[in-house]
């Protein structure tokens, strides 16, 4: 059995907010592989399915970000389960937006949610890192981390979340790079999807025909020399 747990703030106020990308993730990965409705349990919503064969509960802990070991410590203590059956997905301030990385065991990083999960488990259960990177200055972190997404994190916020959702068997099948890669072409294919803008001496260099053109004098030279030459 695998626990999948997804960190963030419970509540409405907290929904959209770049601390809650872990509550996203997993949403994701219950909508898509038809998981049973989410239900209050072990302080969290929790919610029952299988992915590649693997019996998987996906947690929600609903203590608030900084007590989420609470949660996902009672879920492992009740099936008899050890850190490494436990995938955590969380928010990263040191990874710049949209980067992900998958890490086993280690330190908190500054991470109070993966702070009180290492408190209650130990330190050797696997992460998801997603990145949302960190705003420049240490005095805006909080701000930055308890504000919603902007709008143009769309852009590569849908795609990574419908990757994680969509290819989350690989995890419980143990195929993390092969994962990875996944999240990576789909955030890249979604880059190169953008259609790139002109410049605008590009654009008012087509706009310009010859029939506008003029043919001779001052202003055709000068026009030659900025817009260039059709000999």
């Amino acid at each position: 059995m695998l626990i999948i747990a997804g960190l963030g703030n419970p509540g409405s106020k907290f929904a959209n907010n770049r601390h809650n990308i872990g509550f996203m993730a997993v949403d994701e990965i219950a909508h898509r592989h038809s998981f049973s409705p989410w239900k209050n349990k072990f302080r969290s919503m929790a919610a029952e399915g299988k992915l590649a064969d693997e019996k998987v509960l996906l947690l929600k802990p609903q203590t608030m970000m900084n007590l989420s070991g609470d949660a996902v410590g009672e879920a492992m203590r009740f099936y008899k389960l050890s850190a490494s059956d436990i995938l955590v997905l969380y928010d990263e301030l040191d990874l710049a937006a949209a980067k992900v990385r998958f890490k086993t065991g280690g330190g908190a990083g500054g991470h109070n949610g993966i702070k009180s999960i290492i408190a209650h488990c130990g330190e050797g259960f696997h992460r998801l890192r997603l990145g949302i990177g960190h705003p420049g200055n240490k005095a805006r972190v909080t701000n930055h981390v308890l504000g919603d997404f902007a709008k143009s994190d769309q852009d590569w916020l849908e795609p990574l979340l419908q990757a994680i959702g969509e290819n989350a068997p690989m995890l419980a099948d143990n195929q993390n790079s092969s994962f990875m890669n996944k999240l990576t072409l789909a955030v890249q294919g979604n880059e190169e999807e953008k259609p790139k803008k002109k410049s605008h001496i590009h654009q008012a260099r087509t706009n310009l025909t010859k029939d506008k053109l003029p043919k001779s004098g001052p202003m055709a030279d000068m026009l030659k020399k900025l817009f260039g030459s059709d000999k």
